[in-house]
């Protein structure tokens, strides 16, 4: 699967547009790989730091995973287009991760 920002793909030929394919998860930001941060660790800004960006990524991965899995079922070989929007929720370490883009066919 082909996945790009772009709306062309370099030596390729798009023959058919399908949709608007998304692909969204959401997690605390604060855990990663099934752990949590520890009080004490909220206060050690390179581990805050080193956690919250791993647990943004495993969101981020999901959330491309999605993606393709939603392309996959409209027959598309790649994705064009894609936008990635991150947003906390209120009050919360709740992170939502939202990608979306064009779902195409390409030669």
């Amino acid at each position: 699967m082909i996945l790009t920002t772009t709306h062309n793909i370099e030596n390729f030929k798009i023959v058919d547009y399908l949709r608007i394919v998304t692909g969204t998860a959401y997690d605390s930001s604060y855990t990663t790989n099934g752990q949590k941060m520890s009080f004490k660790d909220m206060f050690s800004m390179s581990k805050y730091r080193e956690i919250y960006t791993l647990g943004l990524e495993n969101i981020k991965e999901k959330a491309f995973q999605n993606l393709k899995d939603n392309a996959i079922k409209l027959g598309a070989n790649a994705v064009v287009g894609i936008q990635i929007d991150v947003e906390p929720l209120t009050n919360s370490a709740t992170l939502i991760v939202s990608i979306t883009g064009t779902a195409v066919k390409v030669k």
